[in-house]
């Protein structure tokens, strides 16, 4: 502006270079309070600079991280798919992604994220060994699955045996695998061993309502009405 003054420009000028002394003012309270470990501080403090800055991709990863700390999976993806689209070759946002849908169970969307990151780089370590575990697991859901679809019910129940055993520590497999075990007892008329099944599965999920209706399956193959 100095070799073509204009008042108009210079206080648009001015009201920019102010706010952009306040955004930066922002963005170190916001480093701060997620070093502090105040991660819902740091997301309000985030919003008020992504709403000015929303190209930001660094700046949507840092809230993402935010929600993954608070127990906000879906918002964190949100901000990551974001980020994956607005930084070339972001492998590291493809593979959060990928992590996050596979914490929450959702086995197949996981896969295809992970397998974005392996298009933009075969060799990465963490994506490839992930892509691993979830094609794995994901093959032995879908052949359980197929199983039950034919009514061979030993086989199914064999097969989600192996998911248990594939992820020991991800709590929604072995849970889903249970359901999906007591399903195949009840069809298979062991009653006894499907009514035990699903009540375990029914204290971590009470209102689960496959668990149910199989269990009542069960109690009606034992005569017990009123259960």
């Amino acid at each position: 502006l100095k070799s073509n003054p204009s008042n108009n420009e210079e206080k648009e000028a001015q009201t920019q270079l102010t706010k952009s002394d306040e955004l930066q003012r922002l963005h170190s309270q916001a480093l701060s309070a997620y070093q502090q470990e105040d991660y819902g501080a740091a997301i309000s403090l985030l919003d008020e600079i992504l709403a000015v800055c929303v190209w930001d991709a660094e700046l949507r990863e840092l809230r993402a991280e935010c929600y993954i700390k608070e127990g906000e999976p879906s918002k964190a993806i949100s901000d990551l798919k974001a980020a994956a689209k607005l930084k070339n070759d972001n492998t590291e946002a493809f593979y959060k992604i990928s992590r996050i849908y596979y914490q929450l169970g959702d086995h197949e969307l996981s896969l295809s994220e992970v397998r974005e990151c392996l298009k933009l780089d075969q060799d990465h370590k963490q994506c490839f060994s992930l892509y691993k575990q979830v094609k794995k697991l994901n093959k032995q859901i879908e052949s359980a699955e197929e199983f039950i679809r034919e009514g061979r019910y030993e086989d199914a129940i064999s097969k989600y045996e192996s998911v248990m055993k594939t992820e020991p520590e991800v709590p929604v497999y072995s849970t889903r695998a249970k359901e999906r075990i007591c399903h195949c007892l009840s069809k298979n008329q062991q009653a006894t061993e499907a009514i035990k099944l699903c009540s375990e599965v029914l204290q971590l999920e009470p209102t689960n309502v496959n668990a149910l209706k199989d269990r009542a399956e069960a109690y009606l193959l034992e005569d017990m009405y009123e259960e």
